[in-house]
């Protein structure tokens, strides 16, 4: 099911009575998710993600803007007719009930021409919960699972109805780190199997490159890039772009384009032609560092980080808006620890250019 946000906007009325103050949580968002994707809303808290997932469940009306799934308009359409399925963070399970009465409840509550059968339903829990690999414990309630077996029949919750798009809310932020490496995976086949159009939120940009078909970067309710993960990696329109996404963080510094030159404190590192002069914001994807004897750019050394396969070299410099720069190369390299100093170059492509006063990306030929 194709969904298409359309100037969609939600605004707040002030808590503050004195000042009137508005909050505008989601601000003109327009995109279009294609049918049968698993698209990750991402973003830091506060920045509307949550309040956009709402709006596509019904659960939030919007201010202002439209909302389809496919051709029909379902901007008005109450939550239970518009055919979503919907995960919450603290996973809503009635404790009360055991797994199988859990999943059977959606199916419960239809009406009309929907209501179906005890055996019907029967069968359509078990398949659900089949799906998500907890048919064995259809007879445990809540309090008897682990986290993330209660968060999969949560999804399988969602699942039962067969609903035209799947809503989940930070899924993942309760389970330990173990737990949700092995969940994202498992939201990710299931996704496959299914081919429900599916919108995951989270802050963790992690999660959101491993699992996802495309990301929607959000920033104070407003949209800042869409595309596929590696894409936006690789080409951020802006700087913010640019910081959120990347473990270790992107390195910035201050600097400037003279005479088609970038530089950074009294270096040339790189050519940028075509780049009028002015002052920059440079950023610099730790892996973009190469160690070379004569490199453009030097660094004092603080030490080297040895993770295996790869190592950190952890470096500072004047002009660096990190507390430390970081650079990302392979362990066969040798670094000298006796050194103060080291020189590197830079991989062009790895080196985005930004304007000091917008912040929006300056684009240069690479060679």
């Amino acid at each position: 099911m194709k969904v298409v946000l359309q100037n969609l906007t939600k605004i707040f009325p002030s808590r503050n009575k004195k000042s009137g103050e508005e909050v505008v949580a989601v601000n003109d968002f327009t995109f279009e998710i294609p049918d049968g994707k698993l698209i990750g809303l991402l973003g830091p808290s506060g920045c509307g993600k949550s309040t956009t997932l709402y709006m596509i469940s019904g659960l939030q009306k919007p201010t202002a803007g439209r909302l389809f799934f496919g051709d029909d308009d379902v901007t008005e359409l109450p939550t239970e007719a518009r055919g979503v399925g919907l995960v919450f963070q603290n996973y809503a399970l009635y404790p009360h009930m055991t797994v199988k009465q859990n999943i059977l409840f959606p199916l419960q509550n239809l009406k009309g021409a929907d209501k179906m059968t005890k055996a019907e339903m029967m069968e359509r829990a078990y398949q659900a919960a089949k799906l998500v690999q907890i048919d064995n414990l259809m007879e445990r309630k809540p309090s008897e699972l682990s986290g993330g077996q209660q968060q999969r029949v949560a999804i399988a919750r969602a699942l039962v109805k067969m609903p035209r798009v799947l809503l989940l809310d930070e899924p993942l932020s309760n389970l330990d780190a173990r737990l949700r490496l092995q969940t994202r995976e498992e939201i990710r086949r299931i996704q496959r199997e299914t081919g429900i159009t599916t919108i995951f939120v989270t802050h963790d940009q992690e999660e959101a490159m491993s699992i996802s078909d495309m990301i929607v970067v959000m920033k104070l309710g407003v949209l800042q890039q869409i595309g596929a993960p590696q894409e936006v990696y690789d080409d951020p329109h802006n700087l913010f772009v640019a910081k959120f996404l990347g473990t270790p963080p992107i390195n910035v510094f201050e600097g400037s384009v003279q005479s088609g030159k970038l530089i950074i404190g009294d270096e040339t590192v790189l050519d940028v032609p075509g780049v009028a002069d002015q002052d920059v914001y440079i950023g610099i994807r730790p892996e973009g560092f190469v160690p070379e004897e004569n490199g453009a750019l030097s660094c004092q050394l603080n030490s080297v980080e040895v993770m295996g396969r790869d190592s950190s070299v952890v470096s500072t410099h004047s002009a660096s808006l990190n507390p430390l720069v970081r650079a990302i190369i392979d362990s066969d390299i040798k670094i000298d620890l006796a050194s103060e100093t080291v020189r590197f170059s830079l991989k062009p492509h790895k080196v985005f250019i930004f304007n000091k006063e917008t912040e929006e990306r300056i684009y240069f030929e690479v060679k």
